[in-house]
C-alpha cells in the first residue's frame, strides 16, 4: 500500500503543477491583452476615431488612400461649442430684441387715416420692426444678426432691406448677406404688414454699391460692373515683417512627399498631421498654398498642379487659429537673413517619418526640416502621426473650414429655396457601374426607383435638392412630376464669368480664370445637403448596398 501511494503522489503533483501553469498563462495573457488595449486606445477624433480613419484610408496594397470623391466634414460642421466670433459671441435679433426696440416707438403717431395705402415710408423704424418679425416667422433655420435701414424699392409701396445672418446648421461665426424686396401694406389700425416678400437677393437697391473699373486705355467706364467683393474675407498671406521676427521664430518645414497629387481626403489627413505636429512642437508651420488636384476632380482627367489652397478652404480662419507662414514668404526671409548676416539660421534636417515628434520636442534649431525622399508609402506625411506619436499628436480639425467663397454659393442656393427644402444624395458614377462591389446600386438609383422610394420619404411638391455625381442632367426628370427639383447646374451663374466667385478667385490666380472643378462641386453639394430639412442618403436609404462595397456594412 505504501508503494502504491508513493507511485501516485507524483502524478497528482504534476496535475496540480499543470493546472497552476495553465491558470498563470491565462492570467498573463489576459494582462497582456488589457495592456495592449490600454496602450493602443485613442479617444475619438472630431470626425471619426483616428484608428478608424487610418483603417478606412489605408486599406490598400501600398498604404495610399482609396479613391473617394466625398468631402470630409470640416471644422464648421463638427464644432461642438456655440458659434463664436473672433471677439466673442455673435449677438442675434430675437423676438425679445424686437419687442424692446418696438417699445421705443410706441408713442410715435400712426399714419393719419391710412388715406394713401399705396405709399409707405421705408425709413420708418416701425417698418423695419415689421420686416424683422416677418423674417423670424418665415425663416426659422437662420439666425439674423443685423439689418440695414430699408430703402425705397421700385414702387411706392415697396421697400428693399439688407441683413446679415448665419445658418443654424453651420456652427462657425461666419456671416452672410441677403437683401430682399418687400411689398408693404397697412392693417386696420394703420400699422404695417408685409404683403409679399421677394426672393433671394431681390432687393437690389439695398445691396452694397459696386465699384466700376475704368476700361483699359480708354478712360471709359466698364459697361458691366463686377460684383462687389465679400469684405469679410481676408485671406491675404501673412508677412513676418522684420529680420528679428524671423530669427526669433521656430519653424517646422515639410518638403513635398508622396501625398502630392493624391486625393483631397489623403491631402487633408496628411496636412492636418503636419499641422498637429507643429502645434505639439510649439512651432510655426511652413505652409505650401499650392495644391495638386487629383485627376478624380478635374475635367481633363489628369492631375493638375498650381491650385490654390484658398480655392477650397478658409485661409483666414486657418491663420487665426494656427501658427503658419506661407512657404514663399518663408524662403524670402530665410534668403534675406543668410545674405545680410554672418550667423546662419540653424537647421535640423530629418529624413522621413521615423524620427518621432517626441524626439524633436526639445530640439533648439530654428528650423526643423522634414524631408520625404523615400519611395511610397514611406514618404507620406501622415506616417509621422502613426505609431506611438498618435498618442501625442492631435489633428486640429477645428482649424479647417471650407472656403467662404464656396460657402457663399451654398448660401445663395439654400436662400433661393427660402431655406425650406429637402435633399437627396444620389451616388452613381463608377460605383453604379461596379456590380461586384455594389450589385444593386445602379437599379436602386434608377429614375423609377428614385420616384418610388422618395415618395415615401419626402412630401410631394417640396423643393428637392439632388446632390449627385450623375453627369446626365436630365436623369432626374421623372422626379419633376412630383417635386420642385434643383440640381447644382441650375445655379451656374453663381460661378460664371459675371459672378463674385469668378472675380475673387481670378484675383487669387493672378488674373487667370479658375475652373469650378469637381471637388468644389462636391463641397457645395455636400453643404447644401447638410442644410436640408429632410435628408435622404444613397446608402441605407435608397439602397441596401454597403457604402464601401460588399460585406463592409
Amino acid at each position: 500500500m505504501k508503494d502504491l501511494n508513493s507511485s501516485t503522489d507524483p502524478i497528482g503533483q504534476n496535475i496540480i503543477k499543470l493546472i497552476s501553469n495553465v491558470c498563470f498563462s491565462v492570467f498573463v495573457f489576459s494582462v497582456l491583452i488589457i495592456t495592449v488595449i490600454a496602450i493602443t486606445y485613442q479617444p475619438p477624433d472630431p470626425w471619426e476615431s483616428s484608428r478608424a480613419l487610418t483603417r478606412v484610408f489605408t486599406e490598400v496594397e501600398n498604404a495610399t488612400f482609396k479613391t473617394d470623391t466625398s468631402v470630409l466634414k470640416t471644422g464648421e460642421d463638427i464644432a461642438y461649442a456655440p458659434a463664436m466670433s473672433p471677439v466673442g459671441t455673435v449677438a442675434s435679433i430675437t423676438e425679445d430684441v424686437i419687442e424692446k426696440s418696438e417699445s421705443n416707438y410706441k408713442n410715435m403717431s400712426l399714419k393719419s387715416g391710412c388715406e394713401d395705402a399705396s405709399v409707405v415710408n421705408c425709413s420708418d423704424p416701425r417698418l423695419l420692426i415689421t420686416i424683422q418679425r416677418f423674417n423670424l416667422r418665415t425663416f426659422r433655420s437662420i439666425v439674423f444678426l443685423d439689418y440695414q435701414t430699408p430703402v425705397n424699392g421700385s414702387k411706392a409701396n415697396e421697400c428693399d432691406v439688407a441683413w446679415r445672418f448665419r445658418n443654424k446648421r453651420e456652427r462657425s461665426w461666419r456671416k452672410y448677406r441677403d437683401f430682399r424686396r418687400f411689398r408693404i401694406g397697412y392693417k386696420d389700425d394703420c400699422s404695417y404688414k408685409v404683403i409679399h416678400a421677394g426672393r433671394w437677393h431681390s432687393g437690389v437697391n439695398a445691396r452694397r454699391p459696386r465699384i466700376r473699373n475704368n476700361a483699359t486705355g480708354s478712360g471709359q467706364r466698364a459697361k458691366v460692373a463686377p460684383p462687389v467683393r465679400d469684405d469679410e474675407i481676408n485671406d491675404t498671406i501673412p508677412v513676418l515683417g522684420s529680420d528679428s521676427a524671423f530669427r526669433n521664430g521656430k519653424y517646422l518645414y515639410y518638403s513635398r512627399g508622396g501625398d502630392y497629387c493624391k486625393g483631397m481626403n489623403h491631402y487633408l489627413w496628411s496636412f492636418l498631421c503636419a499641422l498637429g505636429e507643429a502645434e505639439y512642437l510649439n512651432r510655426t508651420f511652413v505652409m505650401d498654398l499650392s495644391i495638386c488636384l487629383a485627376s478624380t476632380y478635374t475635367q481633363s482627367n489628369k492631375d493638375e498642379e498650381g491650385k490654390d489652397f484658398r480655392f477650397y478652404f478658409d485661409f483666414e480662419h486657418l491663420k487665426e487659429v494656427a501658427s503658419i507662414v506661407e512657404e514663399e514668404e518663408f524662403h524670402k526671409d530665410w534668403k534675406k537673413w543668410d545674405k545680410t548676416h554672418k550667423q546662419k539660421i540653424s537647421v535640423r534636417k530629418v529624413a522621413g517619418h521615423k524620427v518621432t515628434p517626441m524626439q524633436l520636442k526639445k530640439d533648439k534649431s530654428t528650423i526643423i526640416w522634414r524631408q520625404f525622399d523615400a519611395p511610397e508609402p514611406e514618404n507620406y506625411w501622415y506616417r509621422v502621426c502613426e505609431g506611438p506619436a498618435a498618442k501625442y499628436i492631435q489633428r486640429p480639425w477645428h482649424a479647417l473650414w471650407k472656403s467662404k467663397r464656396l460657402m457663399n454659393i451654398v448660401t445663395a442656393i439654400s436662400g433661393s429655396m427660402d431655406w425650406d427644402f429637402d435633399a437627396v444624395h444620389v451616388v452613381r458614377g463608377e460605383k453604379a457601374q461596379n456590380k461586384e462591389l455594389w450589385p444593386h446600386l445602379d437599379a436602386d438609383t434608377s429614375p423609377d426607383a428614385l420616384v418610388a422610394k422618395l415618395q415615401g420619404l419626402v412630401t410631394p411638391w417640396r423643393h428637392l435638392y439632388v446632390a449627385t455625381n450623375e453627369p446626365y442632367y436630365n436623369y432626374f426628370d421623372k422626379l419633376r412630376s412630383h417635386y420642385k427639383v434643383h440640381l447644382l447646374d441650375d445655379y451656374k451663374e453663381l460661378w460664371g464669368n459675371t459672378s463674385e466667385w469668378y472675380n475673387e478667385t481670378s484675383l487669387l490666380n493672378g488674373g487667370q480664370p479658375v475652373e469650378f472643378d469637381g471637388y468644389m462641386r462636391v463641397e457645395v453639394d455636400t453643404e447644401v445637403f447638410y442644410r436640408a430639412k429632410t435628408r435622404v442618403e444613397t446608402f441605407y436609404n435608397l439602397t441596401s448596398d454597403c457604402k464601401n462595397g460588399v460585406n463592409t456594412c
